[in-house]
């Protein structure tokens, strides 16, 4: 048992100086008597802690340069220190599950999350997975399957980078039809612009750009395939009581394809009309928070801070950097983009909502004590100086000063 004293606290409805008691891993009690070991949050800010729906930073711990791979094991333990440090306390790691050879196949993707059930009694934050499956990847049925019984429930978002790498040249990610619609526009494997589109992902594969093209043209051949084999993953996903989410949304028609066969979350639409099509069904929307934190996306989608100030961003993602949560807050914050209990919101209790995680996410009595202690100055950057998961201390941090 411990109490943390005299912190400003980030309660639903309110900022309060108060106590927060933890016992038994809960929130025992906000305001009472000063109970088991005291940490003196004078000056900080204790708020619930983050959840991170959406994150593979976790891939440069494993392939730190192209072509040159780390032991997974090791990885996956410098990953957990990582997400504490930054006051994560519940991270779904995006394990792409796909039909490329190397860093991202499906072979590797389960190496990946038996090491992190096996390492679970060592690690100190709560590591969860995302299915990050490529539709066109029929080779990782099993696995799901296999993933979808295991110990900690894991998301399943449906990702199609493969219609993405086909679409016409003349035709941004971001303008691309609905992949199954006969508007669909496909580019010419035969097209000397192909080698540099698919330049990183060869590179990433380790395979040579035309044995990489080879390979895109064998699986295109799916294609009629597709639909039937999402539907299949789908019924999967409903069956084991997963949240699904559909990923680089571009029209409304494919949300409501996605939405069709249980993936009720939105993550990182692309355009205004997906975004707008999830609002209206009341579909949870992610952004990536490095997109708030830089002032945009780096691809030219929706800008983020754009899509919070306008009621359309539910929950912000680490997406490929671990430290952008709490810099987009900090950002979101700086530029008045909504009160700050709310930005805190996306990086906490809109995550909770969104993977259906109703024991976490708010500081509550009761709920699990998932905390950050953050020094957060005023016109300075915030950092953590600790992090519990269920009551269990995951991180602290004492500056020098």
């Amino acid at each position: 048992m411990f109490t943390i004293e005299g912190a400003q606290v980030f309660l639903p409805d309110e900022i309060a100086e108060t106590s927060v008691t933890v016992a038994d891993g809960q929130i025992a009690d906000i305001g009472g008597p000063l109970q088991g070991d005291v940490i003196d949050g004078r000056g900080l800010i204790v708020a619930p802690a983050l959840i991170d729906v959406h994150g593979d930073a976790f891939e440069r711990q494993l392939m730190p340069r192209p072509g040159v791979f780390f032991p997974t094991d090791t990885a996956a333990i410098d990953t957990d220190r990582q997400l504490a440090a930054n006051g994560i306390a519940t991270a779904y790691h995006a394990i792409t599950l796909g039909w490329e050879p190397g860093l991202r196949d499906v072979a590797r993707g389960r190496t990946v999350m038996q090491a992190i059930r096996d390492l679970a009694p060592r690690l100190t934050v709560e590591n969860r997975v995302q299915l990050r499956w490529e539709t066109f990847a029929f080779e990782a049925i099993e696995v799901i399957e296999w993933a979808l019984n295991g110990p900690l429930l894991p998301s399943v978002a449906f990702n199609d980078h493969t219609s993405m790498a086909m679409r016409a040249f003349d035709v941004s990610v971001q303008d691309r039809a609905f992949e199954f619609s006969p508007e669909f526009a496909v580019a010419s494997l035969d097209d000397t612009r192909m080698k540099q589109r698919v330049a990183a992902k060869a590179r990433r594969s380790g395979l040579e750009e035309d044995a990489y093209i080879r390979l895109l043209a064998r699986i295109w051949d799916r294609r009629s395939d597709v639909p039937d084999m999402i539907a299949r993953v789908g019924q999967m996903g409903r069956a084991a009581g997963a949240p699904m989410l559909s990923h680089d949304d571009t029209r409304a028609e494919t949300r409501a394809f996605f939405r069709a066969h249980g993936a009720a979350v939105s993550e990182f639409p692309m355009v205004m009309e997906a975004a707008l099509a999830a609002r209206a069904e009341g579909d949870p929307i992610i952004f990536g928070a490095p997109n708030a934190a830089r002032g945009g996306s780096h691809i030219g989608s929706l800008a983020a801070a754009d899509m919070v100030e306008a009621g359309l961003c539910d929950a912000l993602a680490s997406d490929y950097f671990y430290p952008a949560m709490l810099a987009a807050v900090a950002r979101l914050d700086e530029e008045r983009r909504a009160d700050r209990l709310s930005l805190w919101s996306l990086v906490s209790d809109g995550p909770a909502q969104a993977m259906k995680l109703t024991d976490r996410g708010q500081i509550t009595q009761g709920r699990r004590a998932d905390l950050v202690l953050l020094d957060w100055p005023e016109g300075g950057a915030p950092s953590v100086l600790g992090t519990w998961v269920a009551g269990r201390c995951a991180f602290r941090a004492l500056p020098a000063g």
